[in-house]
């Protein structure tokens, strides 16, 4: 069964699942909260609604909404809920469901998010994934979803460390 026949047999188009952090939203700003020791995850989770967006993300999670239904998928605690539905709106991305992480999950983001698309997957035809962590692609990949890398931001490598070592972004 192609991925088409399988959108139309359950009725919906298929989704193109974005990750927001270095991928929609640019957290240059707030990475010192990261940088220093002990990190101040309060801070840089407090600092998300100033993120300049991202364009290049922007214009393909626009684009995307011509085929697909447009869906999120972030390492950010369920407790950035309405700052993340509030920054998406100013930013004039399409409305769409948010995964979230829940606020004590510590888990890398390669396993949360890869469990939380097989999941989607399961009851909905996913077209591809947009991200920018490279491990989080790696494992997508290798459990057979259409991958987007992103590499029109800078991931700093705090950043990079906070989402595998310490599963809070």
């Amino acid at each position: 069964m192609t991925e088409d026949s399988r959108s139309r047999k359950d009725g919906a188009r298929p989704l193109a699942v974005f990750d927001l952090d270095g991928t929609l939203a640019d957290t240059g700003h707030r990475q010192r909260f990261l940088e220093r020791r002990p990190r101040d995850w309060d801070a840089f989770f407090a600092a998300a609604p100033q993120d300049p967006p991202l364009a290049r993300g922007v214009e393909l999670a626009l684009a995307s909404t011509a085929e697909c239904e447009v869906v999120y998928l972030t390492g950010r605690p369920e407790r950035c809920r309405a700052d993340t539905v509030d920054w998406l709106a100013r930013q004039g991305l399409p409305e769409g469901r948010i995964w979230m992480r829940r606020n004590n999950d510590r888990r890398p983001a390669r396993r949360t998010k890869l469990e939380t698309l097989q999941e989607i997957a399961r009851k909905r035809t996913v077209r591809m994934l947009v991200d920018d962590d490279e491990l989080v692609c790696a494992e997508a990949e290798r459990a057979g979803f259409t991958v987007v890398r992103v590499t029109w931001a800078n991931t700093p490598e705090a950043l990079k460390d906070a989402q595998e070592r310490e599963g809070r972004t």
